[in-house]
């Protein structure tokens, strides 16, 4: 996940790294990699911290991913009190590249992972990657399963969206696609 995580930064980083003259040429990479480490050391903190349901918001597109959200600002600060330390960047300088990289980058992320047809980006894979063990994976996954209720995904009334929904999903109405896209699907 880290490495799809990169990319994404790189991306993105154009004109927020690559082409601002404020940050030098010699530490465009090393910008990159620490927009990348902060993103995903800034959503294992919120995981370890109990914020599943700050990150089921994020990962179900419940939440808008600006600068209002609290991951955002979150993850936002902390990075640009890491470029300004590593880096020698001024604060406006560093907090520009944050603003304009976290929320992108973000929105990326989540867009990759509710996307069927994308296969490098599921959103399991992620809230593993970036919880670290099965207890909090878990938490994040039942208030993902949650937010599922609410966008009327529990196919077999049973109160809870589980295996036994993808199965009937799968078995008659589009497959695992058709489940996953309407899991993500906004409303």
């Amino acid at each position: 996940m880290f490495e799809q995580l990169t990319q994404l930064v790189q991306q993105y980083g154009g004109d927020a790294i690559v082409k601002n003259n404020a940050v030098p040429n010699e530490h465009n990479e090393a910008v990159v990699n620490e927009t990348s480490n902060s993103i995903f050391a800034g959503l294992q903190k919120i995981a370890s911290e109990g914020g599943a349901e700050q990150l089921a918001g994020l990962f179900s597109g419940k939440s808008s991913i600006d600068s209002s959200n609290p991951i955002v600002q979150q993850i936002t600060q902390q990075l640009s009190g890491s470029l300004g330390q590593k880096f020698g960047l001024s604060n406006e300088t560093s907090s520009g590249v944050a603003a304009s990289m976290i929320p992108q980058v973000l929105n990326s992320l989540v867009n990759k992972a509710k996307d069927p047809n994308d296969s490098g980006f599921q959103i399991s894979d992620i809230i593993s990657a970036i919880s670290g063990n099965s207890g909090q994976a878990s938490g994040i996954m039942d208030t993902i399963s949650k937010y599922g209720m609410q966008f009327g995904l529990d196919q077999n009334a049973d109160g809870k969206v589980d295996v036994a929904d993808v199965l009937v999903v799968t078995q008659s109405k589009g497959g695992i696609s058709g489940f996953i896209g309407r899991l993500f699907k906004s409303k």
